[in-house]
């Protein structure tokens, strides 16, 4: 059984407050359990956080536009991402924090100026943002530090995730692509998890996974049969909470559902064989037909083919040993509608 490797994304679910990302910590940590089969599954691997250098995030009038929105933490765009932006120092609590509980930890770095965090931590992955993907002068940096990458390709093709891989394995190959679109939500006509196969067949020598913005949790363990090793997906304590990314993250109920159901789709897919499990022996006895009497059949008459037919339970002969049965002399009365077995014959 393979396992699949799930991210826990917290993105700016975090709304600010080093407390809060903990709390998201806790929830990604949570244990899972199955209740019908008495399963314990492990929860997810790894929670994300993103770091961001707004020096280097958006032009000067972007970053000064009134901002005037619902979920906006400040009345310019610039305020409103410097209020959700924690520092070097409140990553490496929350890194802390997460591997006290057992988890991986990945980092977004959004930018070159925030290679600074490394100097507090080493992540165990580093995650390249979709818009990123082309950002060249980024990705040589965050290659030279050898830590193995993750790339979203959400707003990439052929061509830019090319250039990208180009650019990283002048450094090292320890690269996972993670097919994705940036559409959030993501409308279902425009999911195309087909890129899944199309990445493992072009791209095998790489992990291939799913990063997932669409609302629910079928989608991830769809992309789990379809053979993807990684799955990320945004995580919130409370989707009514204010902030943009909220409403369409999974909250407590819904971790507990996708991690349970992608656990149980790895047990699912098993193995690529035709095979009677010995789970089902008891059903096959019970349910399966074996040759029966028709009618009466008298001792020491000879059985036709016409004296059978096939009824449950499914333990006696089967249709295709009738030469074992037709033609054979009854040892005993044999009452209608019952199955014949080796002892009745001669």
């Amino acid at each position: 059984m393979k396992e699949t490797y799930i991210i826990g994304e917290i993105g700016q679910n975090h709304n600010g407050s080093v407390d809060i990302a903990k709390l998201i910590v806790e929830l990604i940590a949570r244990p899972i359990k199955e209740e019908v089969f008495n399963l314990d599954l492990k929860p997810m691997n790894a929670v994300k956080m993103t770091k961001r250098d707004l020096s280097e995030e958006l032009t000067t009038s972007q970053m000064n536009r009134i901002y005037d929105t619902p979920n906006s933490f400040g009345r310019t765009y610039g305020e409103h991402r410097a209020f959700l932006e924690l520092t070097d120092e409140e990553h490496f609590e929350v890194y802390k924090y997460a591997k006290s509980l057992g988890l991986d930890f990945v980092e977004t770095l959004c930018a070159i100026g925030c290679l600074s965090l490394l100097k507090l931590f080493t992540p165990d992955y580093l995650k390249v943002a979709s818009r990123d993907l082309t950002n060249l002068p980024l990705l040589e940096r965050l290659a030279e530090t050898k830590i193995p990458i993750i790339l979203s390709t959400g707003m990439a093709g052929k061509k830019e995730l090319d250039e990208a891989l180009d650019i990283i394995t002048r450094y090292h190959s320890n690269i996972s692509i993670l097919h994705c679109v940036s559409q959030y939500p993501t409308h279902p006509d425009n999911l195309n998890l087909k890129t899944i196969t199309y990445l493992k067949k072009h791209y095998g020598q790489y992990k291939i996974g799913f990063s997932d913005h669409t609302i629910g949790i079928a989608a991830p363990t769809v992309a789990v049969g379809m053979g993807a090793e990684i799955i990320e997906k945004h995580i919130t304590i409370d989707r009514r909470m204010k902030g943009t990314d909220q409403a369409g993250s999974l909250g407590p109920d819904g971790v507990l559902r996708m991690v349970r159901d992608i656990r149980i789709a790895e047990r699912w897919l098993g193995e690529e064989e035709l095979y009677i499990d010995p789970a089902v022996a008891s059903a096959k006895e019970k349910l399966e037909r074996s040759i029966a009497s028709k009618h009466f059949i008298k001792a020491g008459s000879v059985i036709c083919q016409e004296d059978l037919h096939m009824l449950s339970p499914g333990d006696g002969y089967k249709w295709s040993d009738l030469d074992k049965v037709a033609g054979k002399i009854a040892t005993k009365d044999i009452p209608a509608n019952e199955i014949i077995y080796p002892d009745y014959l001669k």
